[in-house]
């Protein structure tokens, strides 16, 4: 049996798919600041035999949550002489240009804690300065006066030569073994000094809270089954191994997301969809990441914390692009100060949750909106929903104010909650440079099929896919995914004065160095591929453009068929090209996956009628000049395979309701997942 897990805001999921290719989900409450009882509730709550689990896979928060919420360790920075306050300095670049009392972000490790060694590399890696090991020593006794938790460690150019940063973490090892030390050679190969010493300082400071979690997971699995395969899920859309998430954490800052936008991929694929716009609602957060040509776009450029008035932290790690949102299920409904509706970001998360929870929630949400409009049902709650009480919080916080019906009230949010959702998928779609209409939306997560069919329309996309599994879908992408590892090292070399076997000899070298990584995690070699990928721009320029390249041995025509493609792609991103200036390499990507067996998807074998499918037929309040409708309700576990219902229509599931519209309709597929026609032109 294999089983995926994936924490989120409000509740944990889990997937598993047993030898006979049978999928089964199930959801329990997160359970914060212990996440790891949320994970053994829901396997408890689902899975009798718990030594049947041969694979296990983990997608967390937690360290996303130690960065957001500040909970990190007491941790110190060892850096170039000169460098100290390279955190603090940052980039000029301000989000909000004209704000006077513009502030740049606070750094996560503190002056004092910022410490200078007399050392020195040139931009080739040699040795100008040596490395003065007795500062080292007198360094490690201050931090062990001022009680460190974890240490990072920066130097200049060390991403050519990470000689100094080697012998400095070997001396601490030596002189403090229990502390958490972090150098940044192993955390990013790439230049940008603020950058990279962000990103090591961050890995240190989440690197004892990732451990000890990590820890907790593995013994607590332990318990029940000590022979299990056991991978957690990086931000770049693969897995790992338990022992190499401890080494780096910051690879999984979106640990959960990404694997339902993998997942996405690889259900296109499966259906033959090769452009989607991959979207998830859960009761937190609202995320969307488009996917080209079946690619799943992975970047550097990532950022926690940062909007239109904070130009928050950069961390140079693989993440996948991805545009997150606070609008959610569990999105807290408000009047600012001008008395304007809005919805999010602040959610209401997983305690006390929605009013319609019962558990103490006083601030209506996205879904109790959903609730008093019909589109949910309160029988299908885990908790005995009082629905005048939600009613009278809805009138009592919002309708009162505007003078309306709570029901009204109700489909303002939603409205507004879908406009908030509708600006995201343009920002990877239209602002992008992308025709939503040659796209298909595929929406999951717990609100993703309630949302989609309105957004749809709207953005312009004539198809939606509802996966099977839609409510859990990011702990499905989990058992599909692979063990992958990013090999991101910069090489400054213009193509025109480039040799081909020099670059032949640093994809080698990056491509070694993956195959002694898989070996560790017990991957054999016929089992590895690579993608290769070269970040390019034209002499002069700053930023740069991933170019996917060709993997093995090149000839000296493939400098000119790589250049052909860096056009294209700037002027897909750009607008324009430039034809007749020179181009240069700056980085060198190599995407390392180790296969593993994922279990193989099955067409489902179903004879079933649109009347056995039926529940019932229920008031549902829509848009005006709609009003109330009378609406159809079916199970989705019981719908026939590709017999077509139009809208306006309900279709309910454990965990999920799908709502399509007026001039929408739907059908299962045979691998059980609804196709919806949108009625977009």
């Amino acid at each position: 049996m294999r089983v995926a897990t994936d924490i989120g805001g409000t509740f944990t999921d889990l997937v598993y798919v047993d030898e006979h290719g049978r999928v089964e989900v199930a959801k329990s409450h997160t359970t914060p600041p212990n996440f790891e009882k949320g994970v053994m509730d829901v396997v408890d709550k689902s899975i009798a035999d718990k030594n049947e689990i041969s694979t296990f896979i983990h997608g967390t928060t937690v360290i996303i949550n130690a960065l957001t919420e500040r909970k990190g360790a007491k941790t110190g920075l060892i850096t170039t002489k000169g460098f100290r306050d390279i955190l603090e300095i940052a980039r000029g670049n301000r989000p909000d240009l004209f704000n006077i009392r513009y502030k740049k972000p606070e750094p996560f490790i503190e002056r004092y804690l910022r410490k200078e060694v007399n050392e020195r590399l040139n931009y080739k890696g040699e040795e100008l300065v040596p490395l003065d090991t007795g500062q080292i020593k007198d360094i490690v006794a201050y931090f062990k006066k001022e009680k460190v938790e974890a240490i990072a460690v920066a130097y200049l150019h060390s991403y050519v030569n990470p000689t100094h940063e080697k012998e400095t973490v070997r001396m601490i090892k030596k002189l403090w073994p229990e502390v958490a030390v972090s150098a940044s050679y192993e955390v990013t190969q790439e230049w940008r000094e603020y950058e990279r010493t962000n990103t090591v300082a961050l890995n240190a400071y989440v690197q004892p809270a990732a451990a000890t979690y990590v820890n907790k997971l593995h013994n607590e699995l332990k318990e029940f089954n000590g022979n299990s395969k056991n991978f957690i899920m990086q931000s770049n859309g693969g897995t790992t191994t338990f022992e190499e998430s401890k080494k780096v954490p910051i690879n999984m800052v979106e640990s959960g997301p990404v694997a339902g936008i993998y997942g996405a991929a690889v259900l296109g694929d499966l259906i033959n969809e090769k452009n989607i716009i991959a979207f998830d609602i859960g009761g937190t957060t609202a995320k969307c990441s488009l996917i080209e040509n079946g690619e799943v776009k992975v970047s550097t450029d990532y950022y926690i914390e940062r909007n239109d008035r904070h130009a928050g932290y950069p961390i140079k790690a693989p993440v996948v692009d991805i545009v997150e949102i606070g609008n959610g299920g569990g999105s807290i409904a408000w009047l600012d100060d001008a008395g304007a509706l809005k919805v999010g970001p602040e959610s209401a998360g997983a305690v006390p949750g929605p009013v319609s929870y019962g558990q103490g929630g006083t601030e209506p949400t996205t879904t109790d909106a959903n609730l008093l409009t019909g589109r949910l049902s309160a029988k299908n709650f885990d908790y005995d929903v009082d629905l005048d009480l939600v009613r009278d919080v809805m009138a009592d916080k919002i309708a009162d104010h505007f003078g309306m019906t709570a029901e009204e009230a109700a489909l303002g949010i939603i409205r507004i909650a879908n406009s908030n959702m509708l600006n995201a998928l343009k920002l990877i779609s239209i602002r992008k440079g992308h025709n939503p209409q040659d796209f298909t939306l595929v929406a999951f997560g717990g609100g993703g099929s309630m949302h989609a069919p309105a957004l749809a329309k709207e953005l312009g996309v004539k198809k939606v896919v509802i996966p099977i599994a839609s409510p859990v879908f990011s702990a499905w992408g989990m058992l599909m995914s692979d063990l992958r590892h990013d090999y991101i090292k910069t090489y400054i070399k213009r193509i025109g004065n480039l040799k081909l076997h020099e670059i032949m000899k640093q994809w080698k070298e990056i491509e070694e160095g993956a195959y002694q990584q898989f070996e560790q995690e017990g991957i054999i070699k016929k089992d590895i591929v690579f993608q290769r990928f070269a970040d390019m721009r034209y002499l002069g320029q700053e930023h740069t453009v991933k170019v996917p390249v060709p993997s093995g041995e090149w000839t000296d025509e493939h400098f000119n068929i790589i250049v052909d493609k860096f056009h294209q792609l700037h002027e897909q991103n750009f607008t324009f090209r430039l034809d007749d200036t020179e181009t240069e390499i700056v980085n060198l990507h190599v995407t390392a996956f180790g296969k593993v067996q994922k279990p193989v998807i099955q067409k489902i074998d179903r004879h079933t009628t649109l009347e056995d499918a039926r529940i019932e037929t229920r008031n549902v309040f829509f848009e005006n000049p709609k009003g109330w409708v009378q609406t159809d309700v079916y199970q989705r576990e019981l719908l026939p395979l590709k017999k077509v219902i139009h809208g306006p229509a309900i279709i309910e599931e454990k965990a999920a309701v799908t709502v399509i519209y007026e001039g929408q309709s739907l059908m299962v597929d045979d691998y059980g997942n609804i196709i919806i026609e949108t009625g977009a032109n």
